[in-house]
């Protein structure tokens, strides 16, 4: 059973490749850089994209799509046109990576995800949608320089409760998904297992590193000032601080599917940050 990977080097794409060859699946991963991948031997490189994914298809048992890598202008063309080409080649199912955005419908979150959503349930294919909220790795972009070199977490909401999901269970869901009977029909959305505020999450996150963390509330304008000198890009800082107003106003909640599908609660935001210790660590590198 060859199983083909999209987004293979990305942050939740790394970990289903290597849950499948742990599995003893093979793995075919489709990447624009197979130079530059550095995936196991053991894992078939495929230079390609999903508008042009060459012969990446053909063969193939079953597909994790990562549906937000669409132009958002053409995505519900491109996902037909991707999933008719794994139906071709012989795929039977496929596992879609999107977002809770689906569910919750806040115009201009969710669009390109559920026109992917459709293609593929349009599709004669056994399809299975994972929808995870916040993950838990985007701590490292937005807190994680200020949280190695000075042990402060800052925030413009300290109250905005949120969720935040580990990659490593939105990965095994998906490659739960793909492998196992059961799930075809299904759109899963993951959370974390605990709602933390962020003063909570700050804590948490120190907990996991052995050591406390500092906490510092900002002004709306301190905040988005901050994210742009860390890099984050003008209109992604506008973006993050508008789901956390939101947040802060309707709350998201813990979410029971990753439980159900993996039995087992998801792994904590403390689990989290020690599995990134070093990362997050005074003089670690940056993820």
């Amino acid at each position: 059973m060859t199983i083909l990977v999209t987004g293979a080097t990305g942050t939740v794409g790394r970990i289903v490749v290597d849950r499948l060859l742990g599995a003893g699946r093979k793995v075919r991963a489709l990447t624009r850089d197979p130079a530059g991948a550095r995936l196991p031997e053991a894992v078939e490189v495929v230079a390609g994209t999903l508008t042009e994914p060459g012969a990446a298809l053909d063969g193939v048992d079953g597909v994790y799509f990562l549906a937000g890598a669409l132009d958002p202008a053409a995505a519900a063309e491109q996902a037909r046109a991707f999933v008719e080409r794994a139906a071709r080649g012989g795929a039977r199912r496929m596992v879609t990576l999107t977002s809770s955005a689906v569910a919750v419908r806040r115009p201009g979150s969710y669009e390109t995800l559920l026109d992917a959503e459709q293609a593929v349930e349009a599709s004669e294919l056994e399809w299975t949608h994972v929808r995870p909220g916040e993950f838990a790795a985007n701590k490292l972009s937005t807190w994680g320089e200020s949280i190695r070199i000075e042990s402060t977490v800052r925030s413009a909401f300290p109250d905005a409760i949120g969720v935040p999901v580990h990659e490593a269970d939105i990965a095994e869901v998906a490659v739960a998904a793909l492998l196992e009977d059961g799930h075809a029909g299904r759109a899963y959305s993951l959370s974390g297992p605990e709602a933390l505020t962020h003063r909570e999450q700050a804590a948490a996150i120190g907990a996991g590193l052995g050591r406390e963390l500092r906490f510092e509330p900002l002004t709306y304008g301190q905040a988005r000032a901050a994210y742009i000198t860390s890099g984050i890009p003008m209109e992604i800082a506008e973006y993050l601080l508008g789901y956390q107003a939101e947040y802060a106003e309707e709350p998201p909640r813990v979410d029971p599917d990753t439980e159900r599908v993996l039995g087992r609660p998801g792994r904590t935001l403390a689990q989290w940050a020690a599995d990134h210790a070093d990362e997050l660590s005074p003089g670690g590198a940056a993820g």
